[in-house]
């Protein structure tokens, strides 16, 4: 053991800066461990190949999470096979969008639907985003301008979310997300996209950007540990709780009841 990794334990540690990074969507991508960690704690595969791209899947399988920084343009894709409720989908976000931001899409995937309609512009009405209606565009614009979201129907009837942000310098990020997404995910990245606390990034990773605010922070190593396995061990609650929910709830279907001879009865 060497003498620096002992003193990133114990009391004999050493706190090191940070920053919190404001408006959250100008922070840059962040560690995308954020997203991985807490899906392998809800229970997902993960696919990735060594020194590859990052690829999970959810349990029934039904639903791919996938980070590809070696390519361009590169970032997120996140893929939904159709189901009974609808139809295949996807959402595909660029490699600066705060994981932060992702992850209120990705954890959502873990949590049971609201019985409440989802409404995407409830959050950010909620955070004074100025709102505008161009024929069939419906759009959100943050109060410093930097991030947008905007909704837009075709004359085909096809639907089209958009979202992204960027800086004076045309440093920033876009996203989109296909017809079929579910209004619930969309709605919780829009949460978060307009989410008004600021996100922490460590010293050279912080975006160049006159239109951010930043703080400088010591953390100490044992902090950051502390904050990350917090957010993993609510993900593995929540996965236990679901888990023996479904083993426990009781059989609601009967077996239709056979004659010992076998023969069936008519009506």
């Amino acid at each position: 053991m060497t003498k620096k990794q002992w003193q990133g334990w114990g009391p004999g540690e050493q706190a090191e800066q940070h920053y919190l990074v404001q408006p959250r969507a100008l922070a840059g991508g962040g560690d995308v461990r954020h997203i991985s960690e807490f899906l392998r704690a809800s229970g997902w595969r993960d696919k990735s190949t060594p020194g590859g791209p990052l690829h999970m899947e959810s349990p029934g399988r039904s639903v791919r999470v996938a980070y590809d920084p070696y390519v361009l343009p590169g970032g997120w894709t996140i893929h939904g096979q159709a189901d009974g409720v609808g139809g295949e989908w996807s959402a595909h976000l660029g490699r600066q969008t705060p994981v932060e931001i992702v992850a209120g899409l990705t954890d959502a995937l873990n949590r049971p639907r609201s019985a409440h309609a989802p409404n995407v512009w409830a959050p950010l009405q909620e955070q004074n985003w100025h709102m505008s209606v161009e024929g069939e565009q419906n759009m959100a614009t943050s109060p410093d301008g930097a991030a947008w979201m905007q909704y837009h129907q075709g004359a085909d009837g096809s639907a089209m979310w958009w979202t992204g942000a960027q800086d004076k310098q045309g440093n920033g990020w876009t996203a989109n997300f296909t017809p079929n997404t579910p209004m619930h995910l969309v709605q919780a990245f829009s949460t978060e996209l307009a989410g008004p606390d600021p996100v922490m990034r460590p010293r050279g990773r912080v975006p160049h950007s006159a239109q951010i605010r930043t703080w400088s922070v010591s953390v100490k190593p044992s902090q950051l540990s502390a904050w990350q396995q917090a957010r993993i061990t609510a993900a593995r609650a929540a996965t236990w709780a679901r888990n023996s929910a479904r083993s426990t709830r009781p059989h609601t279907t009967a077996r239709p009841y056979a004659p010992a001879s076998g023969a069936r009865t008519r009506r």
